[in-house]
């Protein structure tokens, strides 16, 4: 008997000699905690039997017309908190304070919002996507798409590349956490020659290194011994392009690395380095739809 709520309960006994006991005040427990976690959003009004009327379209509907999409995004992500929870109890969990559910969903939601932010590529206008969109290498050569991002606040750097064929397809990528820089420029030579080392060592021959930090690529390009701070990591790209039967190097726009940017963004998120050989990058999936896209209207 349990004596909250005077109802008979059943008692399983399992394998792991946890009791599980599914009884009717539970249930009653669990409709408790969803009224009152919900009932503490300021934007929906007191209703006595919310938590039954969430399936209701015509709910659905008004909540649509009356919330900002960020109140309906919240509000729904409660839900899911509310619904896992009461599955954890179910089998056997604890309940857990209903200020906590809040801001767990509040993590939830910033996690992903953060994620989407990271990972998004950037779409350029339609008045200038025919000239500034990515092209693929003509022939037998291989694109070698270079960049890099700073991370401030974690005192790191972050690299990625893409070696792409003629066909537009992916032959290999990576990304990869550097270390903490001076400026985008050091970032940026670093970059290079570790993506050039990427390329030599995954049997590439013929490439065309293309990044969008001009003054990088055109003191790679430089015939003369480089004296600057960053001269002799140049100096090592230089003797590792003299290892390939053909290098060359080409300055884009941003809107034209953008694949090479989503995966430096992603670094952020690891430690060390990933590697892609011939599939494409999770992480650069939205920007190598948007090329995939440029590459049938041509």
């Amino acid at each position: 008997m349990c004596f909250p709520c005077d109802c008979q309960v059943v008692i399983t006994h399992v394998k792991s000699k946890v009791y599980n006991g599914k009884s009717q005040h539970i249930e009653l427990r669990l409709r408790q905690l969803i009224d009152n976690v919900v009932m503490s959003l300021d934007f929906v009004k007191p209703e006595r039997n919310f938590a039954n009327s969430l399936t209701k379209p015509p709910l659905f509907e008004d909540l649509m017309g009356r919330l900002q999409v960020e109140d309906l995004e919240f509000f729904f992500v409660q839900c899911w908190v509310l619904w896992n929870q009461r599955n954890s109890v179910v089998h056997g969990g604890c309940i857990q304070d209903p200020a906590r559910l809040v801001q767990c969903a509040k993590d939830v939601l910033q996690e992903y919002q953060d994620a989407q932010t990271q990972l998004s590529a950037p779409i350029p206008s339609s008045s200038m996507q025919q000239q500034l969109r990515w092209v693929p290498p003509l022939g037998s050569a291989y694109k070698l798409n270079v960049d890099v991002a700073v991370f401030k606040g974690m005192k790191a750097s972050g690299y990625g590349a893409v070696v792409w064929n003629d066909k537009g397809e992916v032959m290999a990528a990576m990304a990869g956490k550097g270390p903490q820089v001076q400026d985008s420029e050091e970032a940026e030579v670093l970059a290079c020659r570790r993506a050039v080392e990427f390329a030599l060592e995954a049997g590439f021959r013929e490439i065309i290194l293309e990044g969008d930090n001009c003054t990088v690529m055109m003191a790679i390009l430089g015939p003369k011994p480089d004296r600057d701070r960053l001269g002799h990591v140049n100096e090592d790209i230089k003797t590792m392009g003299r290892e390939f039967r053909a290098f060359s190097v080409l300055c884009v726009k941003r809107d034209a690395n953008s694949v090479a940017h989503s995966l430096a963004m992603f670094a952020r998120q690891i430690d060390g380095e990933i590697v892609w050989l011939e599939e494409n990058p999770p992480p650069a999936a939205d920007a190598l739809y948007f090329d995939s896209c440029n590459l049938m209207n041509e």
